[in-house]
Protein backbone atom coordinates (compact mmCIF):
# COMPACT_ATOMS: atom_id res chain seq x y z
CA UNK A 1 0.00 0.00 0.00
CA UNK A 2 1.26 3.47 -0.95
CA UNK A 3 1.74 5.42 2.31
CA UNK A 4 1.94 8.71 0.38
CA UNK A 5 -1.77 8.46 -0.45
CA UNK A 6 -4.32 9.88 1.99
CA UNK A 7 -7.27 8.81 -0.19
CA UNK A 8 -8.12 6.20 -2.79
CA UNK A 9 -11.58 5.88 -4.30
CA UNK A 10 -11.80 2.68 -6.31
CA UNK A 11 -14.42 1.95 -8.99
CA UNK A 12 -17.09 4.14 -7.36
CA UNK A 13 -20.50 3.67 -8.99
CA UNK A 14 -23.61 5.57 -7.90
CA UNK A 15 -26.99 5.03 -9.55
CA UNK A 16 -30.14 7.14 -9.16
CA UNK A 17 -33.46 6.16 -10.75
CA UNK A 18 -32.86 6.41 -14.49
CA UNK A 19 -29.38 7.94 -14.12
CA UNK A 20 -25.91 6.43 -13.62
CA UNK A 21 -24.28 9.44 -11.98
CA UNK A 22 -20.93 7.72 -11.33
CA UNK A 23 -19.61 4.80 -13.35
CA UNK A 24 -16.43 3.25 -11.96
CA UNK A 25 -14.72 6.49 -10.91
CA UNK A 26 -11.18 6.19 -9.56
CA UNK A 27 -9.46 8.94 -7.57
CA UNK A 28 -6.07 9.01 -5.83
CA UNK A 29 -5.04 11.93 -3.63
CA UNK A 30 -1.61 12.32 -2.05
CA UNK A 31 -1.04 13.67 1.47
CA UNK A 32 -0.50 17.41 1.69
CA UNK A 33 -1.34 18.22 -1.92
CA UNK A 34 -3.94 20.46 -3.53
CA UNK A 35 -5.85 18.19 -5.89
CA UNK A 36 -8.29 19.77 -8.34
CA UNK A 37 -11.29 17.96 -9.80
CA UNK A 38 -12.62 19.30 -13.10
CA UNK A 39 -15.58 18.37 -15.24
CA UNK A 40 -18.65 19.76 -16.92
CA UNK A 41 -21.77 20.42 -14.87
CA UNK A 42 -23.44 17.07 -14.32
CA UNK A 43 -20.19 15.14 -14.79
CA UNK A 44 -20.45 13.72 -11.25
CA UNK A 45 -17.93 15.80 -9.28
CA UNK A 46 -20.23 16.82 -6.43
CA UNK A 47 -21.84 13.36 -6.33
CA UNK A 48 -18.37 11.83 -5.86
CA UNK A 49 -17.64 14.18 -2.95
CA UNK A 50 -21.01 13.36 -1.36
CA UNK A 51 -20.09 9.67 -1.54
CA UNK A 52 -16.75 10.43 0.10
CA UNK A 53 -18.23 12.55 2.89
CA UNK A 54 -21.06 10.15 3.80
CA UNK A 55 -23.92 12.28 2.44
CA UNK A 56 -24.55 9.17 0.34
CA UNK A 57 -23.83 6.51 2.98
CA UNK A 58 -21.87 3.30 2.70
CA UNK A 59 -24.05 0.69 1.03
CA UNK A 60 -25.80 3.19 -1.28
CA UNK A 61 -22.96 3.00 -3.82
CA UNK A 62 -20.60 0.38 -5.27
CA UNK A 63 -16.84 0.52 -4.92
CA UNK A 64 -14.34 1.09 -2.14
CA UNK A 65 -12.96 4.11 -0.27
CA UNK A 66 -9.53 3.78 1.33
CA UNK A 67 -8.79 6.70 3.66
CA UNK A 68 -5.53 6.94 5.60
CA UNK A 69 -4.79 3.29 4.85
CA UNK A 70 -8.13 1.84 6.01
CA UNK A 71 -11.43 1.19 4.27
CA UNK A 72 -13.94 3.92 5.10
CA UNK A 73 -17.61 3.02 5.55
CA UNK A 74 -19.14 6.35 6.50
CA UNK A 75 -22.86 6.18 7.29
CA UNK A 76 -23.30 9.95 7.52
CA UNK A 77 -21.41 13.23 7.32
CA UNK A 78 -20.77 13.29 11.08
CA UNK A 79 -18.70 10.10 10.80
CA UNK A 80 -16.58 11.53 7.95
CA UNK A 81 -16.02 14.76 9.87
CA UNK A 82 -14.97 12.77 12.94
CA UNK A 83 -12.36 11.12 10.69
CA UNK A 84 -11.08 14.53 9.56
CA UNK A 85 -12.88 14.93 6.20
CA UNK A 86 -14.74 18.24 5.94
CA UNK A 87 -16.61 19.52 2.89
CA UNK A 88 -17.44 23.18 2.24
CA UNK A 89 -20.29 23.37 -0.22
CA UNK A 90 -20.71 25.97 -2.98
CA UNK A 91 -23.79 27.32 -1.20
CA UNK A 92 -22.63 28.36 2.26
CA UNK A 93 -24.53 26.62 5.06
CA UNK A 94 -24.23 28.99 8.00
CA UNK A 95 -27.19 30.58 9.77
CA UNK A 96 -27.14 34.36 9.09
CA UNK A 97 -28.78 35.43 12.37
CA UNK A 98 -26.29 33.54 14.58
CA UNK A 99 -22.83 34.78 15.52
CA UNK A 100 -19.53 33.58 14.11
CA UNK A 101 -18.81 31.57 17.29
CA UNK A 102 -22.27 30.00 17.32
CA UNK A 103 -21.93 28.94 13.68
CA UNK A 104 -18.42 27.55 14.07
CA UNK A 105 -19.27 25.35 17.05
CA UNK A 106 -22.83 24.37 16.10
CA UNK A 107 -23.05 20.60 16.60
CA UNK A 108 -19.51 20.62 17.94
CA UNK A 109 -20.03 22.69 21.09
CA UNK A 110 -17.36 23.37 23.69
CA UNK A 111 -18.82 21.78 26.85
CA UNK A 112 -17.80 22.19 30.50
CA UNK A 113 -19.66 20.47 33.33
CA UNK A 114 -22.48 19.56 30.98
CA UNK A 115 -23.01 23.15 29.78
CA UNK A 116 -21.77 25.08 26.75
CA UNK A 117 -18.69 27.10 27.71
CA UNK A 118 -19.21 30.25 25.61
CA UNK A 119 -16.11 31.99 26.95
CA UNK A 120 -13.96 29.09 25.78
CA UNK A 121 -15.84 28.98 22.46
CA UNK A 122 -15.22 32.69 21.85
CA UNK A 123 -11.53 32.37 22.70
CA UNK A 124 -11.19 29.36 20.40
CA UNK A 125 -13.04 31.29 17.66
CA UNK A 126 -10.55 34.16 17.89
CA UNK A 127 -7.69 31.66 17.42
CA UNK A 128 -9.40 29.99 14.46
CA UNK A 129 -10.20 33.31 12.79
CA UNK A 130 -6.57 34.34 13.20
CA UNK A 131 -5.53 31.17 11.33
CA UNK A 132 -7.63 32.20 8.32
CA UNK A 133 -6.54 35.84 8.45
CA UNK A 134 -9.67 37.40 9.97
CA UNK A 135 -9.70 39.89 12.82
CA UNK A 136 -13.37 39.87 13.82
CA UNK A 137 -15.44 39.86 17.00
CA UNK A 138 -16.68 36.26 17.58
CA UNK A 139 -20.12 37.69 18.45
CA UNK A 140 -20.54 39.33 15.01
CA UNK A 141 -23.65 37.98 13.23
CA UNK A 142 -22.83 36.11 10.01
CA UNK A 143 -25.30 38.30 8.10
CA UNK A 144 -22.98 41.29 8.68
CA UNK A 145 -20.09 39.65 6.82
CA UNK A 146 -19.26 39.78 3.13
CA UNK A 147 -19.29 36.59 1.09
CA UNK A 148 -15.49 36.35 1.14
CA UNK A 149 -15.40 36.62 4.92
CA UNK A 150 -18.18 34.02 5.23
CA UNK A 151 -16.15 31.63 3.10
CA UNK A 152 -13.16 32.07 5.43
CA UNK A 153 -15.40 31.47 8.48
CA UNK A 154 -16.51 28.20 6.85
CA UNK A 155 -12.83 27.19 6.63
CA UNK A 156 -12.27 28.24 10.25
CA UNK A 157 -15.19 25.97 11.15
CA UNK A 158 -13.50 23.13 9.27
CA UNK A 159 -10.25 23.75 11.15
CA UNK A 160 -12.17 23.49 14.46
CA UNK A 161 -12.87 19.85 13.56
CA UNK A 162 -9.17 18.95 13.21
CA UNK A 163 -9.54 18.62 9.45
CA UNK A 164 -7.08 16.42 7.58
CA UNK A 165 -8.79 16.44 4.18
CA UNK A 166 -10.62 19.64 3.21
CA UNK A 167 -13.00 19.55 0.21
CA UNK A 168 -13.91 22.91 -1.34
CA UNK A 169 -16.74 22.88 -3.90
CA UNK A 170 -16.42 25.95 -6.18
CA UNK A 171 -14.89 28.00 -3.33
CA UNK A 172 -14.39 31.20 -5.33
CA UNK A 173 -17.52 31.20 -7.52
CA UNK A 174 -19.12 34.08 -5.60
CA UNK A 175 -15.92 35.95 -4.66
CA UNK A 176 -14.28 38.98 -6.21
CA UNK A 177 -10.67 38.84 -7.42
CA UNK A 178 -9.15 40.05 -4.15
CA UNK A 179 -11.12 37.58 -2.00
CA UNK A 180 -10.36 34.77 -4.46
CA UNK A 181 -6.64 35.49 -4.30
CA UNK A 182 -6.83 35.60 -0.49
CA UNK A 183 -8.57 32.22 -0.39
CA UNK A 184 -6.04 30.59 -2.72
CA UNK A 185 -3.22 31.93 -0.54
CA UNK A 186 -4.93 30.45 2.51
CA UNK A 187 -5.07 27.06 0.75
CA UNK A 188 -1.32 27.26 0.19
CA UNK A 189 -0.94 27.95 3.92
CA UNK A 190 -3.06 24.91 4.79
CA UNK A 191 -0.91 22.80 2.49
CA UNK A 192 2.20 23.95 4.38
CA UNK A 193 0.55 22.58 7.54
CA UNK A 194 0.00 19.16 5.90
CA UNK A 195 -3.73 19.66 5.36
CA UNK A 196 -4.76 18.04 2.07
CA UNK A 197 -7.23 19.96 -0.11
CA UNK A 198 -9.53 18.76 -2.86
CA UNK A 199 -10.86 21.68 -4.92
CA UNK A 200 -13.73 21.44 -7.38
CA UNK A 201 -13.53 24.42 -9.70
CA UNK A 202 -14.41 25.67 -13.17
CA UNK A 203 -11.86 28.48 -13.05
CA UNK A 204 -8.95 27.10 -15.03
CA UNK A 205 -6.66 30.01 -14.16
CA UNK A 206 -7.05 29.22 -10.44
CA UNK A 207 -6.54 25.51 -11.04
CA UNK A 208 -3.38 26.35 -12.95
CA UNK A 209 -2.13 28.63 -10.18
CA UNK A 210 -2.56 26.31 -7.22
CA UNK A 211 -2.90 22.62 -8.16
CA UNK A 212 -0.41 19.83 -7.57
CA UNK A 213 -2.60 17.32 -9.41
CA UNK A 214 -5.70 17.40 -11.60
CA UNK A 215 -8.38 14.75 -12.14
CA UNK A 216 -10.90 15.20 -14.94
CA UNK A 217 -14.33 13.53 -14.79
CA UNK A 218 -16.67 13.30 -17.78
CA UNK A 219 -20.11 11.68 -17.86
CA UNK A 220 -19.54 9.95 -14.51
CA UNK A 221 -16.18 8.42 -15.47
CA UNK A 222 -12.57 9.31 -14.72
CA UNK A 223 -10.95 10.55 -17.91
CA UNK A 224 -7.43 11.18 -16.61
CA UNK A 225 -5.38 12.20 -13.59
CA UNK A 226 -2.00 13.85 -13.87
CA UNK A 227 0.47 15.52 -11.56
CA UNK A 228 1.34 19.09 -12.40
CA UNK A 229 3.65 21.83 -11.27
CA UNK A 230 1.64 24.72 -9.87
CA UNK A 231 1.48 27.47 -12.46
CA UNK A 232 2.12 25.11 -15.38
CA UNK A 233 -1.25 23.46 -16.01
CA UNK A 234 -2.18 22.84 -19.65
CA UNK A 235 -5.62 24.51 -19.76
CA UNK A 236 -6.34 23.28 -23.31
CA UNK A 237 -5.66 19.70 -22.22
CA UNK A 238 -8.15 20.08 -19.34
CA UNK A 239 -10.80 21.48 -21.70
CA UNK A 240 -10.33 18.63 -24.19
CA UNK A 241 -10.67 16.10 -21.37
CA UNK A 242 -13.72 17.81 -19.87
CA UNK A 243 -15.79 18.19 -23.02
CA UNK A 244 -14.42 15.33 -25.13
CA UNK A 245 -13.48 17.73 -27.88
CA UNK A 246 -11.14 20.64 -28.48
CA UNK A 247 -12.56 24.13 -28.07
CA UNK A 248 -10.13 26.10 -30.19
CA UNK A 249 -11.89 29.34 -29.40
CA UNK A 250 -13.72 29.58 -26.09
CA UNK A 251 -16.05 32.18 -27.61
CA UNK A 252 -17.96 31.14 -30.75
CA UNK A 253 -17.32 33.17 -33.88
CA UNK A 254 -20.09 35.67 -34.51
CA UNK A 255 -20.75 38.35 -37.08
CA UNK A 256 -22.86 41.12 -35.49
CA UNK A 257 -25.54 42.91 -37.47
CA UNK A 258 -26.77 45.72 -35.20
CA UNK A 259 -29.83 47.66 -36.24
CA UNK A 260 -31.58 50.73 -34.85
CA UNK A 261 -31.45 51.73 -31.19
CA UNK A 262 -34.06 49.63 -29.36
CA UNK A 263 -33.41 50.29 -25.68
CA UNK A 264 -32.32 53.64 -24.29
CA UNK A 265 -31.78 54.68 -20.66
CA UNK A 266 -31.25 58.35 -19.74
CA UNK A 267 -30.28 60.00 -16.44
CA UNK A 268 -31.15 56.93 -14.36
CA UNK A 269 -30.84 57.60 -10.62
CA UNK A 270 -31.47 55.11 -7.80
CA UNK A 271 -30.95 55.48 -4.05
CA UNK A 272 -29.67 52.71 -1.80
CA UNK A 273 -32.68 51.16 0.01
CA UNK A 274 -30.67 50.72 3.22
CA UNK A 275 -28.50 53.85 3.37
CA UNK A 276 -30.44 57.11 2.95
CA UNK A 277 -28.77 59.55 0.60
CA UNK A 278 -26.36 57.03 -0.93
CA UNK A 279 -26.91 56.77 -4.69
CA UNK A 280 -26.20 53.37 -6.26
CA UNK A 281 -27.00 54.65 -9.78
CA UNK A 282 -25.83 58.16 -10.63
CA UNK A 283 -27.32 59.64 -13.82
CA UNK A 284 -26.64 56.47 -15.81
CA UNK A 285 -27.26 56.73 -19.56
CA UNK A 286 -26.70 54.10 -22.25
CA UNK A 287 -28.34 52.49 -25.28
CA UNK A 288 -28.52 49.10 -26.98
CA UNK A 289 -29.28 48.45 -30.65
CA UNK A 290 -31.35 45.60 -32.06
CA UNK A 291 -29.11 42.56 -32.58
CA UNK A 292 -26.35 44.03 -30.42
CA UNK A 293 -24.64 42.48 -27.38
CA UNK A 294 -23.63 45.24 -24.97
CA UNK A 295 -21.37 44.34 -22.03
CA UNK A 296 -21.18 45.98 -18.62
CA UNK A 297 -17.89 45.80 -16.71
CA UNK A 298 -17.24 46.87 -13.14
CA UNK A 299 -15.55 45.70 -9.99
CA UNK A 300 -17.53 44.09 -7.17
CA UNK A 301 -19.82 46.71 -5.63
CA UNK A 302 -19.60 49.07 -8.62
CA UNK A 303 -23.37 49.00 -9.08
CA UNK A 304 -23.86 46.81 -12.17
CA UNK A 305 -26.46 44.50 -10.64
CA UNK A 306 -28.18 47.38 -8.83
CA UNK A 307 -28.57 49.21 -12.15
CA UNK A 308 -29.97 46.19 -13.98
CA UNK A 309 -32.37 45.19 -11.21
CA UNK A 310 -33.66 48.75 -10.90
CA UNK A 311 -34.34 48.88 -14.65
CA UNK A 312 -36.34 45.67 -14.38
CA UNK A 313 -39.47 47.12 -12.82
CA UNK A 314 -37.72 49.06 -10.03
CA UNK A 315 -36.75 45.68 -8.57
CA UNK A 316 -33.98 47.25 -6.47
CA UNK A 317 -33.55 50.50 -4.57
CA UNK A 318 -35.56 53.73 -4.47
CA UNK A 319 -36.18 55.28 -7.90
CA UNK A 320 -35.10 58.92 -7.98
CA UNK A 321 -35.35 59.82 -11.67
CA UNK A 322 -34.54 58.97 -15.25
CA UNK A 323 -36.27 57.51 -18.28
CA UNK A 324 -36.40 54.32 -20.33
CA UNK A 325 -37.35 54.24 -23.99
CA UNK A 326 -38.11 51.08 -25.96
CA UNK A 327 -38.24 51.51 -29.74
CA UNK A 328 -38.60 55.25 -29.20
CA UNK A 329 -41.54 55.02 -26.81
CA UNK A 330 -41.06 56.07 -23.20
CA UNK A 331 -41.92 53.33 -20.71
CA UNK A 332 -43.35 53.57 -17.22
CA UNK A 333 -42.55 50.23 -15.59
CA UNK A 334 -42.77 50.51 -11.78
CA UNK A 335 -43.21 46.75 -11.28
CA UNK A 336 -41.61 43.52 -12.51
CA UNK A 337 -44.87 42.44 -14.17
CA UNK A 338 -44.96 45.76 -16.04
CA UNK A 339 -41.38 45.24 -17.19
CA UNK A 340 -42.22 41.75 -18.49
CA UNK A 341 -45.33 43.10 -20.21
CA UNK A 342 -43.22 45.79 -21.88
CA UNK A 343 -40.83 43.20 -23.32
CA UNK A 344 -37.91 43.27 -20.87
CA UNK A 345 -36.47 40.10 -19.33
CA UNK A 346 -33.81 39.75 -16.62
CA UNK A 347 -31.72 36.65 -15.89
CA UNK A 348 -30.44 37.35 -12.35
CA UNK A 349 -26.97 36.92 -10.94
CA UNK A 350 -28.21 34.60 -8.16
CA UNK A 351 -30.16 31.95 -10.05
CA UNK A 352 -31.07 29.90 -7.00
CA UNK A 353 -32.49 32.77 -4.93
CA UNK A 354 -33.89 35.09 -7.60
CA UNK A 355 -34.10 32.98 -10.76
CA UNK A 356 -35.72 29.73 -9.67
CA UNK A 357 -38.36 28.39 -7.33
CA UNK A 358 -36.47 25.35 -6.10
CA UNK A 359 -39.64 23.35 -5.36
CA UNK A 360 -40.78 23.60 -9.00
CA UNK A 361 -39.96 21.30 -11.90
CA UNK A 362 -38.65 22.26 -15.34
CA UNK A 363 -42.13 22.32 -16.88
CA UNK A 364 -43.57 24.79 -14.35
CA UNK A 365 -40.47 26.99 -14.37
CA UNK A 366 -40.30 27.46 -18.15
CA UNK A 367 -43.83 28.91 -18.36
CA UNK A 368 -43.88 30.73 -15.01
CA UNK A 369 -43.10 34.23 -16.35
CA UNK A 370 -45.65 34.06 -19.19
CA UNK A 371 -48.67 32.08 -18.00
CA UNK A 372 -51.02 33.94 -20.33
CA UNK A 373 -49.34 32.17 -23.26
CA UNK A 374 -50.68 28.79 -22.08
CA UNK A 375 -54.22 29.87 -21.26
CA UNK A 376 -57.25 28.42 -22.99
CA UNK A 377 -60.66 29.72 -22.04
CA UNK A 378 -59.17 31.48 -19.02
CA UNK A 379 -57.67 28.26 -17.62
CA UNK A 380 -54.15 26.83 -17.79
CA UNK A 381 -53.75 24.41 -20.69
CA UNK A 382 -51.36 21.73 -19.43
CA UNK A 383 -50.85 20.33 -22.93
CA UNK A 384 -49.56 23.76 -24.02
CA UNK A 385 -47.38 23.87 -20.90
CA UNK A 386 -45.86 20.48 -21.72
CA UNK A 387 -45.32 21.43 -25.35
CA UNK A 388 -43.55 24.69 -24.39
CA UNK A 389 -41.38 22.98 -21.79
CA UNK A 390 -40.36 20.16 -24.15
CA UNK A 391 -39.56 22.62 -26.92
CA UNK A 392 -37.21 24.61 -24.66
CA UNK A 393 -35.66 21.47 -23.15
CA UNK A 394 -34.74 20.35 -26.65
CA UNK A 395 -33.62 23.72 -28.05
CA UNK A 396 -31.54 24.57 -24.98
CA UNK A 397 -30.17 21.01 -24.63
CA UNK A 398 -31.21 20.78 -20.98
CA UNK A 399 -29.90 17.47 -19.62
CA UNK A 400 -32.86 15.86 -17.87
CA UNK A 401 -34.83 12.72 -18.66
CA UNK A 402 -38.13 14.58 -18.23
CA UNK A 403 -39.52 18.10 -17.90
CA UNK A 404 -41.14 16.89 -14.68
CA UNK A 405 -37.69 16.69 -13.03
CA UNK A 406 -37.24 19.15 -10.15
CA UNK A 407 -34.90 22.05 -10.94
CA UNK A 408 -33.03 21.53 -7.67
CA UNK A 409 -31.73 18.16 -8.99
CA UNK A 410 -30.10 19.75 -12.05
CA UNK A 411 -26.48 20.80 -12.41
CA UNK A 412 -25.65 24.51 -12.29
CA UNK A 413 -25.32 24.77 -16.07
CA UNK A 414 -28.67 23.10 -16.67
CA UNK A 415 -30.34 25.26 -14.02
CA UNK A 416 -29.04 28.30 -15.86
CA UNK A 417 -30.47 27.00 -19.13
CA UNK A 418 -33.86 26.57 -17.44
CA UNK A 419 -33.73 30.20 -16.25
CA UNK A 420 -32.82 31.29 -19.78
CA UNK A 421 -35.70 29.21 -21.13
CA UNK A 422 -38.12 30.86 -18.71
CA UNK A 423 -37.26 34.31 -20.02
CA UNK A 424 -37.00 33.30 -23.68
CA UNK A 425 -40.58 32.02 -23.36
CA UNK A 426 -41.69 35.62 -22.66
CA UNK A 427 -40.34 36.56 -26.13
CA UNK A 428 -38.62 39.75 -24.87
CA UNK A 429 -37.28 42.65 -26.92
CA UNK A 430 -34.55 43.31 -24.34
CA UNK A 431 -32.74 40.54 -22.46
CA UNK A 432 -30.55 41.45 -19.47
CA UNK A 433 -28.09 38.68 -18.54
CA UNK A 434 -26.41 39.20 -15.16
CA UNK A 435 -23.42 36.84 -14.74
CA UNK A 436 -25.06 34.17 -16.96
CA UNK A 437 -22.07 31.80 -16.84
CA UNK A 438 -21.08 32.11 -13.17
CA UNK A 439 -20.27 28.73 -11.63
CA UNK A 440 -20.64 26.67 -14.79
CA UNK A 441 -18.05 24.81 -16.82
CA UNK A 442 -16.44 25.69 -20.14
CA UNK A 443 -18.60 23.30 -22.15
CA UNK A 444 -21.87 24.68 -20.76
CA UNK A 445 -20.51 28.21 -21.14
CA UNK A 446 -19.90 27.61 -24.85
CA UNK A 447 -23.50 26.46 -25.31
CA UNK A 448 -24.84 29.53 -23.49
CA UNK A 449 -22.62 31.80 -25.60
CA UNK A 450 -24.16 30.27 -28.73
CA UNK A 451 -27.65 30.89 -27.34
CA UNK A 452 -26.76 34.53 -26.68
CA UNK A 453 -25.59 34.86 -30.29
CA UNK A 454 -28.81 33.28 -31.54
CA UNK A 455 -30.86 35.79 -29.54
CA UNK A 456 -28.85 38.67 -31.00
CA UNK A 457 -29.34 37.25 -34.51
CA UNK A 458 -33.11 37.31 -33.86
CA UNK A 459 -32.81 41.07 -33.37
CA UNK A 460 -32.98 41.10 -29.57
CA UNK A 461 -31.14 43.78 -27.62
CA UNK A 462 -28.84 41.85 -25.25
CA UNK A 463 -27.15 43.28 -22.14
CA UNK A 464 -24.36 41.13 -20.70
CA UNK A 465 -23.08 41.81 -17.18
CA UNK A 466 -19.95 39.83 -16.26
CA UNK A 467 -17.07 39.89 -13.78
CA UNK A 468 -14.88 38.10 -16.34
CA UNK A 469 -13.24 40.63 -18.64
CA UNK A 470 -12.19 37.98 -21.22
CA UNK A 471 -15.87 36.96 -21.46
CA UNK A 472 -16.97 40.55 -22.08
CA UNK A 473 -14.22 41.06 -24.67
CA UNK A 474 -15.06 37.76 -26.36
CA UNK A 475 -18.83 38.21 -26.46
CA UNK A 476 -19.71 41.92 -26.55
CA UNK A 477 -19.97 44.36 -29.46
CA UNK A 478 -19.59 47.35 -27.11
CA UNK A 479 -18.66 47.51 -23.41
CA UNK A 480 -19.74 50.11 -20.83
CA UNK A 481 -17.76 50.48 -17.59
CA UNK A 482 -19.16 51.37 -14.16
CA UNK A 483 -17.41 52.80 -11.11
CA UNK A 484 -19.22 53.61 -7.84
CA UNK A 485 -22.61 53.81 -9.54
CA UNK A 486 -21.46 55.96 -12.47
CA UNK A 487 -20.95 54.90 -16.08
CA UNK A 488 -17.36 55.97 -16.76
CA UNK A 489 -16.87 54.98 -20.38
CA UNK A 490 -17.83 52.88 -23.37
CA UNK A 491 -15.54 51.08 -25.82
CA UNK A 492 -16.09 49.09 -28.99
CA UNK A 493 -14.85 45.59 -28.22
CA UNK A 494 -12.42 45.69 -31.17
CA UNK A 495 -10.72 48.70 -29.54
CA UNK A 496 -10.86 47.37 -25.97
CA UNK A 497 -8.49 45.27 -23.89
CA UNK A 498 -8.37 44.32 -20.22
CA UNK A 499 -6.02 47.16 -19.31
CA UNK A 500 -8.23 49.84 -20.91
CA UNK A 501 -11.34 48.42 -19.25
CA UNK A 502 -9.67 48.21 -15.84
CA UNK A 503 -8.54 51.82 -16.11
CA UNK A 504 -12.16 52.92 -16.70
CA UNK A 505 -13.47 50.55 -14.01
CA UNK A 506 -11.27 52.13 -11.35
CA UNK A 507 -11.48 55.81 -12.32
CA UNK A 508 -14.46 57.94 -11.38
CA UNK A 509 -13.03 60.93 -13.26
CA UNK A 510 -12.77 59.05 -16.57
CA UNK A 511 -14.43 60.64 -19.54
CA UNK A 512 -18.09 59.75 -19.60
CA UNK A 513 -19.71 58.41 -22.78
CA UNK A 514 -21.52 60.81 -25.02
Amino acid sequence: MDDSLILQMREITKVFPGVRALDGVTLKVRRGEIHSICGENGAGKSTLMKVLSGVYPYGSYEGQIIYMGKEAMFKNIKESEHAGIVIIHQELTMIPELSIAENIFMGNEVVKNGLIDWDAARQRTVELLERVGLNLDPDTPIKNLGVGQQQLVEIAKALSKNVKLLILDEPTSALNEADSANLLELMRGLKSKDITCIMISHKLNEIAAISDAVTVIRDGRTVETYAVEAGHVDEDRIIRSMVGRSIENRYPAHEPHPGEVVFEVSGWRVEDPNIPGRMVCKDSSFFVRAGEIVGFAGLMGAGRTELMRSLFGHNYGIFRGGSIRLKGRELHIPTVSAAIEAGIAYVPEDRKTLGLNLIDNIRMTIVSANLKAILRGGLLDFDKELQAAEQHRESLKIKAHSVDVGVTTLSGGNQQKVVLGKWMFTEPEVLILDEPTRGIDVGAKYEIYRLIHELADLGKAVILVSSELPELLGMSDRIYTIFEGSITGVLDSKDADQEKLMRLMTNSSAAKPA
